[in-house]
C-alpha cells in the first residue's frame, strides 16, 4: 500500500513531467502503484497531448473498475473531444451502468466520430444485472433504441460500431430475437460492404451464441 506522502509524489510527477516520455513513465509509475488517489491524475492525462501516456491512463483507469466510473463521469471533458473519447473508452471497458446516460448521449449526440464509436460499442456490453429488474428493463431498450437509430447515421464507421453494440447486446440482454430480426433489415440496406461484412459476422456469432445453449 502506497502512503500519501508517495502517491503526492507519484501525482507531483505527472505534473511537472517536462518531456513526453517522462510523462509516460510517471503515468506508468501511478497505474502500477494502484492508488486510487491518483485516478483524477489519470483523467487529466487523458487530455494531455500524449497518445501513450492517454492508452497508459486509459488502461489503468480499467484496471481500477467500477471505483473509476464516477470520477469519470464526473470529470468527463466537454470539450476536448480527444480526452472525451478515452473516457468513453474507459467507460465502455468497465461497462458499470451507472455509465449509461453519458454512452446514451454521446452516441446519439456528440460531434467526435471517435466519441460516439467507442460510446456506440460500449453500449451493448454493459453489466445489466447490476440493476434492479426495473431500472434494467428500461435501460436495455434504451440502449437498443439508439442502437437502431445509431446504425442508420449517415458515417459507415459509426454503422460499423452500431453492429458491434447490437451484437454485443443480443449476448446480454433478453432482446436476441428482436437483434437478430434488425441486423437482417440492416444488412437488406446497408450500402456500405465493410458494414454488411460486419453484419454477417454478428449473425454468424449470435447463431453459434445460441446453439450453445444462451
Amino acid at each position: 500500500m502506497t502512503d500519501p506522502a508517495q502517491t503526492q509524489k507519484l501525482i507531483h510527477a505527472v505534473e511537472q513531467a517536462d518531456s513526453p516520455a517522462r510523462l509516460v513513465a510517471a503515468v506508468q509509475a501511478i497505474v502500477a502503484a494502484e492508488v486510487e488517489a491518483g485516478i483524477s491524475t489519470l483523467i487529466a492525462v487523458l487530455g494531455y497531448n500524449n497518445p501513450t501516456a492517454a492508452v497508459v491512463a486509459v488502461e489503468g483507469l480499467i484496471h481500477f473498475g467500477e471505483v473509476a466510473v464516477q470520477p469519470l463521469i464526473e470529470q468527463l471533458d466537454e470539450y476536448n473531444y480527444g480526452a472525451r473519447a478515452y473516457a468513453i473508452r474507459a467507460l465502455a471497458a468497465i461497462a458499470d451502468p451507472r455509465a449509461i446516460d453519458v454512452l446514451l448521449t454521446a452516441a446519439a449526440t456528440d460531434f467526435a466520430p471517435s466519441v460516439r464509436r467507442a460510446a456506440t460499442k460500449g453500449l451493448g456490453g454493459l453489466h445489466w444485472s447490476k440493476l434492479s429488474v426495473e431500472q434494467r428493463s428500461a435501460a436495455v431498450e434504451q440502449a437498443l433504441q439508439t442502437l437502431i437509430s445509431v446504425s442508420q447515421d449517415p458515417d459507415w464507421s459509426i454503422r460499423y460500431a452500431a453492429v458491434v453494440g447490437l451484437q454485443a447486446l443480443a449476448t446480454t440482454s433478453h432482446l436476441k430475437t428482436q437483434i437478430e430480426s434488425q441486423l437482417q433489415q440492416i444488412i437488406q440496406t446497408e450500402p456500405d460492404q465493410a458494414v454488411r461484412a460486419r453484419v454477417r459476422l454478428a449473425q454468424q456469432l449470435l447463431s453459434a451464441y445460441l446453439k450453445i445453449g444462451h
